[in-house]
């Protein structure tokens, strides 16, 4: 990238405002030498870099890098052998720190969110944790070695601390006592490293001792009373004493610094860089700047773009597009109307998307990669080199023509300006040609009326102007692509007094195809005005839509959510009725054990019946509508005694003997005589249910199940309801121990019996047969 071009259209100050935002001195070398890259994948992964920076800005903060200074020269010395100084290496041990706190900051911020990006570049960091607790234990914030740098050197501080306290004891027995008299000032200073007194020059035979200084007037003498110089020697033979450890202690440590030297160059690196990426994401925030997208074949849409050095307040964002219909855009429109800063614009927005930096621009613009921008802007104007202003637009020009390829970026401002229109339009025409022939982008803005019909008929290009308010009188520094720029002279002038006939004249002496220039201009705008109605109507419908969507899919989301939620509670509920059901059919078998060998007998088939009834009790049935049909039905079904029912409990058929009550009737059920409600009660007609053959059933003591079922050759969902049945029936007749035969064959009938039984809460323990009785064919049972 050439650097007429940063200096032309003011990128420099983008620099300034990001070296505004760094904190460390390699943060700044980086903001101070950032330039535009002409390279696609550089550009898209510095994007990418600030893009993760103002996520973690956004989410955290930032990345918590603080104030470092510049520990390459340090690094530079120790590696040659030189001894570090403290405040040398208070900077290490300050780096040193900050990685171990960013490397902590990102293993944190990896759970939250991700900045693939920063993040890889932050595990390149080098923690070096042995160093860092030797240089934070030696050395303070300020570069002062510790008392724990060394047991000697705290040795010898503490001799120190104890020598000036007992100096400064003895000496203000001078400042408050009797010889205060004889001092100009009662205080304790220093001269020469060692404590005096200032006394007054009379006296000075009071105190003996050394002289040290005097005052400018001589009336005071600095004086080391003689009592107290042999405990200065010793404190000075102390100071000396420390002084040496602590040349001993920097060379010590710098020894310990000198192997990790690369590695320290590279901390300071990356976390300069990571401080960059802070100062990148900042700036973007200070101007509401955007993400743009790259293109690879430089379609460039730049949206609502602002220029960033202007008040935001006051600019008026434009969309600029250029390279995907068109690579030339020729710019009319009245002065100070705003061309030169839409060039600018474009120009300096392209330049810092290029450099890795968020655009002041709406989500979703592009920008292009250029492998070059060129300028012409401004007053070239060169005393020194005696130049004209044409004569040094067209130097600039010339350079710009022999340099440009097929991917730069080309910006004109008043092409041909600075010599006879006439000229001027020609020569503008043929340099916009020879631009588009080398295949470059370009832009340019004129006041040439030849340009917009250039514009019009040259394929690729296309005219735009900056819109003026003829009512106002007023340029509204809206950019207008596709409409050219029409003179409105005439109408000013009628404006502000000219009188009609002079204007009327002056249109006369114009020729007619400027007229019909003006006319064609005047009609496209009113289709572009139209056109702009109707858009802004279509955006205005469709945000209502999409704001319909958004409320509805809500809305959707709310049922949802609302739906899992009902039916969870609903499963809880019916899991809590399904526990407390088995819990209490659990109770009433276990009752009917307890009651069989209580009784030494089996059970008898009235207390079986009970049981179930019991048992078909836990079962609540949910009400049924009552209606007219239903009523008629139950009326035609009436019971009366000697009828034939069946008891929809027990699915058996028996007669009514009496009615109870209103609700109850007594049943002849075979041999047994029961209590049922009515509404268990099903009434049966001869045609519907023929009688039941009469049957009597005999209760012996050793009746019941077997105490072997054999599921050999069943199917496994037969297998499975016949080993359910059985269980049920060997719990109520109270047997301690069943075998069910189930054989090896494929093992499914056998895996599904120990399913069962793992799940059946009545069985105590399982498992196979011994090998005379079946071994693995075969599982003994025992119930609890």
């Amino acid at each position: 990238m050439n650097t007429k071009i940063l200096q032309t259209l003011e990128f420099d100050k983008i620099r300034q405002a990001l070296r505004a935002n760094v904190v460390t001195a390699n943060g700044d070398a980086r903001a101070a030498a950032l330039t535009p890259s002409a390279d696609v994948a550089t550009v898209r992964e510095t994007l990418a870099e600030t893009s993760d920076g103002a996520a973690i800005l956004r989410l955290t903060g930032g990345i918590p890098v603080p104030a470092l200074t510049d520990i390459t020269p340090a690094l530079q010395r120790v590696r040659i052998g030189a001894v570090l100084n403290g405040k040398e290496l208070a900077a290490v041990t300050r780096v040193l720190k900050t990685v171990q706190a960013v490397s902590d900051f990102f293993a944190d911020l990896a759970e939250r969110l991700e900045a693939d990006t920063v993040a890889a570049l932050a595990a390149q960091l080098t923690a070096l944790p042995a160093l860092t607790r030797t240089l934070r234990k030696a050395v303070d914030e300020d570069g002062r070695l510790t008392d724990e740098a060394s047991p000697e050197l705290g040795r010898i501080r503490g001799q120190i601390r104890q020598l000036e306290n007992t100096i400064r004891s003895r000496m203000e027995q001078y400042t408050r006592g009797n010889s205060a008299k004889y001092l100009s000032d009662p205080i304790i200073t220093i001269r020469d490293d060692r404590y005096v007194i200032p006394v007054k020059a009379e006296y000075r035979s009071q105190f003996g001792g050394v002289v040290h200084d005097q005052s400018a007037s001589g009336q005071t003498l600095f004086v080391e009373p003689q009592a107290i110089v042999d405990m200065n020697n010793r404190l000075r033979e102390a100071q000396i004493a420390e002084q040496t450890e602590s040349e001993r202690i920097l060379a010590e440590l710098s020894n310990e610094v000198a192997p990790y030297a690369s590695e320290l160059r590279q901390n300071a690196d990356i976390l300069g860089h990571l401080d960059f990426i802070n100062a990148k994401a900042k700036y973007a925030k200070t101007i509401k700047a955007t993400a743009p997208e790259v293109s690879a074949e430089n379609h460039v849409d730049l949206l609502a773009a602002r220029h960033p050095l202007l008040d935001p307040a006051k600019v008026v964002p434009n969309r600029i597009t250029l390279g995907a219909d068109y690579g030339a855009i020729v710019v009319t429109g009245p002065n100070t109307g705003g061309k030169t800063i839409t060039l600018k614009t474009l120009g300096l927005l392209q330049l810092m998307g290029q450099a890795g930096l968020f655009i002041p621009a709406e989500a979703g613009s592009q920008i292009g990669v250029y492998s070059n921008v060129f300028a012409d802007i401004g007053d070239e104007q060169s005393i020194e080199q005696s130049l004209s202003t044409f004569s040094g637009h067209m130097k600039t020009i010339v350079d710009i023509l022999d340099q440009l390829d097929a991917r730069s970026l080309v910006l004109f401002d008043e092409l041909g300006a600075g010599t006879d229109p006439q000229e001027g339009a020609a020569l503008a025409i043929a340099i916009l040609d020879e631009v588009g022939a080398s295949g470059a982008a370009v832009v340019a803005t004129t006041h040439y009326p030849e340009l917009k019909l250039y514009g019009y008929n040259t394929p690729g290009t296309i005219n735009a102007s900056m819109e003026f308010d003829s009512n106002t009188l007023q340029p509204t520094y809206r950019l207008l692509i596709g409409v050219p720029g029409r003179s409105n002279a005439f109408d000013i002038s009628l404006r502000l007094g000219l009188a009609a006939p002079i204007v009327e004249r002056a249109k006369g002496l114009i020729a007619d195809d400027s007229h019909d220039l003006n006319n064609m201009i005047a009609d496209l705008e009113n289709q572009r005005k139209a056109a702009e109605t109707e858009y802004h109507e279509t955006r205005r419908q469709l945000a209502e839509a999409e704001q319909l969507h958004a409320d509805l899919q809500h809305a959707y989301e709310q049922f949802y959510a609302e739906r899992e939620h009902q039916l969870a509670i609903a499963k809880d509920k019916a899991n809590a009725l399904v526990d407390t059901a088995q819990a209490k059919a659990d109770k009433i078998i276990k009752q009917l054990r307890q009651l069989q060998l209580a009784q030494h007998s089996d059970i008898k088939e009235n207390q079986l019946i009970e049981a179930k009834t019991a048992l078909n009790n836990l079962h609540q049935s949910k009400p049924v509508k009552q209606n007219r049909v239903l009523r008629r039905e139950k009326a035609k079904q009436s019971l009366r005694q000697g009828d034939t029912v069946k008891s929809l409990q027990y699915g058996q058929t028996g007669t009514l003997m009496k009615q109870v009550d209103k609700t109850h009737w007594e049943v002849q059920l075979g041999i047994i005589r029961m209590q049922l409600p009515t509404s268990d009660l099903q009434k049966v007609t001869q045609a519907s249910e023929p009688e039941p053959k009469r049957r009597i059933t005999t209760v012996r003591g050793a009746s019941g199940p077997s105490t072997t079922l054999d599921l050999r050759g069943e199917r496994y969902e037969a297998a499975m309801a016949k080993l359910d049945q059985y269980i049920d029936a060997a719990l109520l007749a109270g047997y301690p121990q069943v075998t069910i035969i189930h054989g090896l064959g494929t093992g499914a009938i056998r895996n599904g019996v120990t399913k069962y039984l793992r799940q059946n809460k009545q069985v105590a323990k399982f498992g196979f047969a011994p090998q005379n009785a079946g071994g693995g064919g075969a599982t003994i049972v025992q119930f609890k």
